[in-house]
């Protein structure tokens, strides 16, 4: 059960119920998205790093954020899958007292090989990146020649598990219209929800940015206009706002970071895969508690987070043009 007691949670000076861990389990990705990694993974001389975070310490963390009122844990990346052992840190995470939900975010590389793992491990829910429904745009996106696989991959999902899957997309003004047609037509019989997430500015992706942010306006006046009406969140839900309609299966959500009053239902912490407090995806600074993982001390990283409540910002700076010191989302996970 959720810890109740008011001293055992996690509250900002802004009154916001931290529930919900994103937590990066390498910052790896082995594809090559323009709008994140164009150059490929280039840090650590290309190579994947030694320094992640173990299972061990990974499990000392879950259980710190559970007793401190964590409800749901997200594994993403870059991308989590190249970690052979994501299977058991599943299993650790689901079988943390007080964790109801687990989940990842993947690009989907050969998602068929892992299914059945994640499956037996007590994965609840998994979020795929598609940006294009179009192979030829996808493969141009992501430098991989997969979309066809993936599709069939996915179905064999809804087909074969009870694994929960949403598909995200960035928006993009060049491609915003063909996608939406697309997503259109996927969601009609299949129970997935298709989330529009706007393209974020970094300090890696400045250029594209300017010439290729899109608002998600757009889209929402679309779906109004049409008969899509919006639904309510759940308490440890991401930010994006769903919509469904009667005549579909699936639903489409929005995630419009630069939408006013978007940080008000913040419910979010983000740890690095080596062991670093991020209070905001685009906070100037960061917080190692590595130590406390790897004394097994889940009591000291308890007291620790709870005195970072009172410095967690309000909102980021997107507005400003300031994405603090995240230079690709591939850093901790978007």
């Amino acid at each position: 059960m959720t810890p109740q007691h008011s001293s055992l949670n996690l509250v900002d000076n802004f009154h916001r119920q931290l529930s919900y861990l994103r937590l990066s389990i390498t910052d790896f990705c082995n594809f090559r998205c323009h709008y994140c990694l164009p150059d490929g993974y280039t840090a650590n001389a290309g190579k994947r790093p030694d320094n992640e975070l173990s299972v061990s310490e990974i499990d000392v963390l879950i259980q710190a954020f559970a007793k401190l009122g964590t409800t749901k844990v997200r594994l993403t990346g870059g991308e989590p899958s190249i970690r052979q052992d994501l299977p058991r840190i599943i299993e650790l995470a689901k079988q943390t007292q007080g964790i109801q939900t687990v989940a990842v975010s993947s690009n989907g590389y050969r998602l068929a090989k892992h299914l059945s793992a994640w499956q037996t491990a007590g994965l609840n829910q998994l979020n795929i990146s598609i940006d294009s429904f179009d192979p030829t745009i996808f493969k141009q996106i992501t430098g991989f020649d997969i979309l066809p696989t993936l599709l069939k991959d996915i179905d064999t999902l809804l087909a074969t598990t009870d694994i929960k899957l949403k598909l995200n997309g960035i928006l993009m003004a060049d491609t915003a219209f063909d996608n939406l047609q697309s997503v259109l037509s996927f969601v009609k019989n299949r129970p997935v929800t298709y989330r529009f997430i706007e393209f974020m500015q970094t300090s890696d992706n400045k250029a594209l940015f300017f010439a290729q942010h899109s608002s998600g306006q757009r889209i929402k006046d679309f779906l109004l206009q049409n008969g899509w009406q919006s639904q309510r969140r759940s308490s440890d839900a991401g930010p994006a706002i769903e919509y469904r309609h009667a005549d579909y299966v699936g639903g489409i959500g929005l995630i419009e970071p630069y939408a006013p009053q978007f940080c008000d239902s913040c419910n979010r912490l983000r740890v690095s895969s080596q062991g670093k407090v991020h209070l905001c995806l685009f906070d100037n600074g960061s917080y190692d508690v590595r130590a406390f993982l790897a004394n097994g001390d889940v009591d000291g990283l308890v007291h620790a987070l709870q005195s970072l409540m009172p410095i967690k910002p309000e909102h980021h700076l997107l507005k400003q043009n300031d994405s603090g010191i995240m230079a690709n989302l591939s850093m901790i996970g978007g």
